[in-house]
């Protein structure tokens, strides 16, 4: 099954400015020889859900299922997969360990099906650290929240 399975490469960032305060999102989607930028704004918000967001633009781009490797900045979000948190999450009624609500369970939500449609990895990569995707999901991301937050300078 993975060997006729497209494999896709998906680089996310997401970007707030305040926490919580307007917010952008960007990913950037390799597959073969084409690249595709998504990016978007939300314009109150936090930086966890443009991290998220980031992702599923991304991910739900896809129109086939796919192999992907996500890499992000976000712990939260690849913490979140690889250690198994969101299993946990899912399965205590979307509490964490120490008893309080998930923060993001509509986003985590969406994300869920998806998970179960493509085979996905995800990577972490340190933010700013001259990583041309990240940085350029970075730029794209604070680009969003200018160009939508002009007039309120």
């Amino acid at each position: 099954m993975f060997r006729d399975m497209k494999k896709v490469d998906i680089f996310t960032d997401g970007a707030c400015s305040g926490n919580p305060g307007p917010g952008g999102y960007a990913a950037i989607l390799k597959y073969a020889d084409s690249k595709k930028e998504v990016c978007g704004f939300e314009p109150q918000t936090t930086n966890n859900r443009m991290e998220l967001m980031a992702v599923l633009a991304a991910i739900e781009l896809l129109k086939q299922p796919c192999e992907v490797t996500v890499y992000s900045d976000s712990k939260y979000i690849v913490d979140a997969i690889k250690k198994g948190w969101l299993a946990r999450w899912q399965q205590n009624g979307w509490r964490k360990s120490d008893k309080k609500q998930v923060q993001n369970i509509d986003l985590w939500g969406r994300l869920l099906p998806l998970l179960g449609i493509h085979v996905v990895d995800f990577v972490w990569v340190k933010g700013h650290a001259n990583h041309p995707e990240n940085e350029r999901c970075d730029w794209l991301a604070v680009k969003a929240i200018k160009v939508h937050t002009k007039d309120d300078d």
